[in-house]
């Protein structure tokens, strides 16, 4: 194969070579060698379901898009998505406080629980705390615990655990190196780019329950990814119980406000598996996340769902809710040291109920805009916490919850480089949750459809980025550099023939075509695939085959739950 003349890219002044004979090289290459005869305009069935319509929106015609076509563009870009599986940290964690800075946060920690104290609002909690040998002030509700009694308590939670779904194909591994990125939780709005900006609702809660399914490296999501207002707020968790046992396989979160809640994600879960409730205590399924109200307050409805969950040896993530410059001093230092204090707190409670209970230490620390008080992510700050929190995490042999945040209004390259800020700081801190992961915007206040595809890409790049390295004598490819002359190239090589495939990561979204191609294609920015391949995502969901008496089961017990909170029963 001969390689002579130049072309322009569109990429500045750069020139590349043009291949003259590219029918030597395999299709794929082919094609992204010879950019000058790609069609702009891909084949009308070069796009899954073109005439099927999204449920509640109408498909947009035109172009399909989504990323490079170096495998030839006959598939979905869909079909490029890593397949469902464990994903490990290869590398040793980033420690941004050396050892004496670390006990200090530590010491000052323990300072604040024996001299300050913490209000822990509820009765129960604090007659649990007064039991293992806490200070209780039950006119004021402040908790005080020597620090020897907190690190016993602390030191029986688990390293590790395990959290077992309906399909146990789709267990996940709590602590180690191992890294779970799950969906956005909680936000009240909802927006896509097609429908705009809108008040949450169940059409598109289940819609988003449909792309964590479809999405291999999402691999569980939190409580409510969407808060479904438009159903009423006392039994909406059932329905959005059903709807993540019915319409996907994977682990997620409960609602934390209160106990009863927590119980029916524990029975629900014990349906679907086929079990007793009872039986989840050896194999844990239920998982919830909840916030101390920081500055200093435990909330009884956080309490009280996590001893629901611990007394049967179910998961529970403490998260301190640590915005710096408002519910913390505005430094570092007393913020990290405010937050361990909380958390671990609340995590002796939890071993006061259960010892050997599986929880989760749960960092939540950013900064606000000191102008306006609006919370930011994504920030320098936010990314160096999320590093410290892993180091306190392991400090005391607990598995780590972080987050990958963004204050971005939309789906714009701020909502990208500030969740990849965060992200970054989270992976590098060995966080083994990585919650609000996929799909966060408007600092919480909005679940996006585009940006859930843009996170999609960067988590899949990340995990990528965390696959090992082969460095066996073949991957040196020595008589490759060998049999090619100095000057030529690689691509008829046949070392490059039996790689090329799978060679490199292959993005959904990126578009690596040259600007005149790009152009022809309708110069269709990045936001404006993740449409497309959104849309597409739910033309091919298909729902997992759970039995049909378990669910059944559980749609029986959503309907007796519904009337006895009806008649006014927990």
């Amino acid at each position: 194969m001969s390689v002579s003349g130049q072309y322009r890219s569109g990429r500045g002044d750069r020139a590349f070579p043009a291949f003259r004979h590219t029918e030597s090289l395999p299709k794929g290459l082919r094609r992204g060698a010879a950019l000058n005869d790609r069609p702009g305009k891909q084949a009308a069935d070069d796009r899954c379901g073109e005439d099927e319509t999204v449920p509640g929106t109408e498909r947009r015609s035109g172009r399909r898009s989504g990323g490079s076509r170096r495998g030839g563009g006959e598939s979905s870009v869909l079909d490029r998505q890593r397949p469902f599986k464990q994903i490990t940290n290869p590398f040793p964690p980033i420690a941004p406080m050396n050892t004496d800075q670390l006990e200090r946060v530590h010491d000052i920690s323990m300072r604040i629980i024996e001299e300050i104290g913490i209000e822990v609002m509820s009765t129960d909690a604090r007659r649990r705390l007064r039991d293992v040998g806490a200070k209780v002030d039950d006119g004021t509700g402040i908790v005080r615990m020597d620090r020897a009694l907190v690190t016993d308590l602390v030191a029986k939670a688990p390293e590790t655990f395990t959290l077992t779904p309906w399909n146990p194909e789709r267990t996940v591994r709590i602590g180690g190196n191992v890294i779970n990125f799950g969906m956005v939780s909680g936000p009240p709005n909802v927006h896509d780019a097609i429908r705009g900006r809108r008040p949450g609702n169940f059409a598109d809660y289940k819609d988003l329950m449909k792309l964590a399914q479809s999405f291999n490296v999402i691999t569980m999501f939190g409580n409510q990814t969407l808060a479904p207002t438009d159903l009423p707020a006392n039994s909406r968790h059932l329905d959005t119980y059903l709807a993540n046992l019915t319409m996907t396989d994977k682990v997620f979160s409960g609602m934390s406000i209160g106990s009863g809640r927590v119980r029916d994600l524990m029975e629900m879960q014990a349906i679907a598996r086929g079990l007793s409730v009872e039986d989840l205590a050896g194999s844990p399924s239920a998982i919830t996340n909840i916030n101390v109200n920081s500055p200093r307050k435990l909330d009884r409805e956080m309490s009280d769902a996590a001893t629901t969950l611990a007394e049967k040896g179910q998961a529970v993530v403490v998260t301190p809710f640590t915005l710096m410059g408002a519910m913390t001093p505005v430094t570092l230092p007393a913020a990290l040291a405010q937050q361990n204090a909380e958390a671990l707190l609340t995590i002796a409670l939890i071993q006061a109920v259960r010892p050997g209970a599986p929880v989760i230490y749960g960092c939540f620390t950013s900064n606000v805009d000191m102008r306006t008080g609006a919370p930011a992510f994504g920030t320098p700050e936010n990314a160096w916490a999320n590093l410290a929190g892993g180091q306190l995490a392991r400090r005391y042999n607990l598995p780590y919850r972080t987050s990958a945040c963004n204050a971005s209004n939309m789906a714009d390259a701020q909502s990208v480089y500030e969740t990849e800020m965060a992200l970054w700081g989270a992976v590098m801190g060995h966080g083994n949750l990585v919650y609000h992961a996929a799909g966060w915007l408007e600092g919480g206040l909005v679940a996006s459809f585009e940006k859930l595809i843009l996170d999609v890409e960067i988590l899949q790049n990340m995990a990528a980025f965390l696959e090992p390295v082969d460095f066996s004598d073949a991957e040196f490819a020595f008589e490759a550099i060998r049999d090619t002359a100095p000057g030529g190239h690689f691509f008829g090589a046949g070392h490059t023939m039996e790689r090329f495939k799978t060679a490199f990561y292959e993005p959904m979204v990126s578009d690596w075509q040259n600007h005149e191609n790009w152009e022809l294609a309708g110069a269709r920015d990045a936001s404006m695939r993740a449409t497309d391949i959104w849309q597409e995502a739910l033309t091919r969901y298909e729902a997992p085959p759970l039995p049909s008496d378990r669910r059944e089961a559980l749609e029986a017990y959503v309907a007796r739950r519904k009337e006895d909170i009806g008649s006014g029963e927990p």
